[in-house]
């Protein structure tokens, strides 16, 4: 999971990045208006969480630049404005959540939590696909009900292709979705190649029917093995 934190106080993103990163998410930060909205325009976002005071502009015109975009990221309002007016135009504008300062990073991580486990389920905690179910607020991934271990990347890979099943996705996509700020400009892929050789071999063994298939010249799609036999 990816998440942008948009906060011009330093002390602040430091913080929310340190405690972030800790719950093991891929954090990109910006500190400005422009910053913020160059980082939206060019990479894409689980989550993002938007201060309305910024240097430069207003954080709520950066929801205009998203839905001009034709995107769906996550959003969290976080300000020490806590105004009404911006709290209504903000979710109106697509904001899922409205968190104002000060506030505990517990209470951060669980509204992150929900705004997350609602985009990527439909608010269901299981995300299924064959006889695979993923649970992504513990990381825990079932083949026919039997627990399999997966080191984190794997898991990210995984969950990132279970919201996608069927679609063809470029590894350059999946670099910078699941390592983060510019892998997608890597001069190789091999460290995709790797996790991904691994995860495919743990489906696999522990009898999954669905697979990642590699899609000559374009990447990756998840399919079930149904699929692959029919090709």
């Amino acid at each position: 999971m990816k998440l942008l934190i948009v906060e011009d106080d330093p002390s602040l993103r430091e913080l929310m990045h340190r405690a972030l990163t800790e719950e093991k998410y891929v954090v990109e930060t910006a500190s400005d208006f422009a910053e913020a909205d160059a980082r939206i325009a060019g990479y894409t976002y689980d989550c993002i969480l938007l201060d309305i005071m910024l240097p430069g502009g207003n954080g709520l015109r950066l929801l205009d630049h998203i839905k001009e975009l034709h995107r769906r990221e996550n959003v969290i309002i976080i300000s020490a404005k806590d105004s009404l007016d911006d709290k209504v135009y903000g979710l109106e504008k697509g904001a899922d959540d409205y968190l104002p300062k000060p506030f505990h990073m517990a209470e951060l991580k669980a509204r992150i939590r929900s705004v997350l486990r609602r985009g990527l389920s439909g608010g269901e905690l299981t995300i299924e696909y064959g006889n695979v179910s993923l649970q992504p607020d513990n990381g825990c991934v079932q083949i026919d009900g039997k627990p399999v271990e997966l080191l984190k990347k794997e898991f990210d890979i995984l969950l990132y292709f279970m919201q996608r099943p069927n679609h063809i996705v470029d590894k350059s996509v999946l670099a910078e979705a699941v390592w983060g700020d510019h892998a997608d400009q890597a001069d190789d892929f091999h460290f995709v190649y790797a996790q991904m050789k691994n995860l495919r071999r743990k489906l696999q063994t522990a009898g999954a029917d669905i697979e990642i298939k590699a899609v000559y010249g374009f990447g990756y799609k998840l399919v079930e093995s149904s699929q692959q036999k029919g090709e």
